[in-house]
């Protein structure tokens, strides 16, 4: 058995048992109580130590040569010597998964473990849906497998689009004013959705039940005066933008299968730190089934950031 193959099957053997102890939790009122904030700067609630408990025992007994890095402990090494890292959010959605929605999912990526991996570093990426088990797996280079049919859109109008976006941590206000016009073009010919979980809705480009996933919260930081105050404001004293964890498993297996996922400038994410949290370390990202949709997608965010400039003046 290779060294890739006996991976592939670590990350979705962790995968499974991540669901197995999270899924009858799912809508559990008791999982909604807070335990305070993760490494990564969000609230951690009940059904989130659940999972990284579950998480640091699977690990130590299946693969003691890994390290892991997750949202709510940062890196994992206590040997010093691990060859590979685990990227893991144990629950990517947790408040959908609190609601018993299906737009929570398992997110894993594995990586050699050097001084500075980067995205493109990313061996295997794997997706588990936490309420159904679908999965997508992909190995860099080699496509993507899953269970679900793989159909990326051929939608290049922006008025019939269906997309996502997020709202977690980030200020509405501004949020909207960057996206309004995305929404509005696309809101009757197309649909717009807010569903909680940035690896379930890159997955749905896989599936072709979204056209394009755009989260620019990074990029109106770096650009619009008085930005960080507010997203600081919103996200109770941390910047809560996509984290490396959250992006990592689901821009594999949308690259790997033919979709095109830049950062908010259009720029590849491939050369991007792998492990950190904070506002460094974070991703803006465009994710999109074809190039001419994204190239689309990119122009009308550079509209949205200078309208939001404009008024910040």
């Amino acid at each position: 058995m290779s060294d890739e193959l006996s991976h592939q099957e670590l990350v979705l053997a962790l995968a499974r048992r991540l669901r197995e102890v999270v899924l009858p939790e799912l809508g559990s009122h008791a999982g909604r109580v807070e335990l305070g904030g993760g490494a990564g700067g969000d609230v951690t609630f009940s059904v989130d130590e659940i999972a990284e408990s579950t998480l640091a025992q699977f690990v130590a007994e299946r693969a003691p040569r890994f390290a892991f890095y997750s949202e709510d402990r940062g890196l994992v090494a206590p040997r010093g010597d691990e060859t590979h890292v685990l990227v893991v959010d144990p629950i990517d959605g947790t408040r959908p998964a609190m609601a018993g929605l299906e737009s929570a999912c398992v997110a894993i990526a594995l990586a050699p473990l050097d001084i500075d991996p980067k995205m493109s570093d990313i061996e295997v990426g794997c997706v588990m849906e936490i309420k159904t088990g679908d999965w997508f797996l992909a190995r860099n280079g080699e496509g993507v497998l899953s269970p679900r049919q793989t159909n990326l859109s051929e939608t290049t109008s922006i008025g019939s689009m269906f997309w996502a976006y997020g709202f977690r941590g980030r200020p509405a206000r501004a949020t909207t004013e960057l996206l309004a016009e995305l929404i509005d073009a696309s809101s009757v010919g197309g649909g717009t959705f807010e569903l909680g979980s940035q690896a379930f809705v890159m997955t749905r480009v896989v599936t072709g039940q979204l056209d394009a996933v755009i989260e620019v919260g990074s990029r109106m930081i770096d650009e619009v005066p008085g930005m960080e105050q507010e997203f600081l404001r919103v996200g109770r004293g941390a910047i809560l933008n996509n984290s490396p964890y959250d992006l990592a498993a689901a821009w594999l297996c949308l690259v790997e299968a033919g979709g095109i996922v830049t950062d908010g400038w259009g720029r590849p994410l491939d050369d991007r730190p792998l492990l950190g949290t904070g506002h460094d370390f974070q991703m803006s990202s465009i994710s999109a089934a074809n190039p001419d949709l994204h190239a689309q997608l990119v122009h009308e965010v550079d509209q949205g950031i200078a309208r939001l400039r404009a008024m910040a003046r």
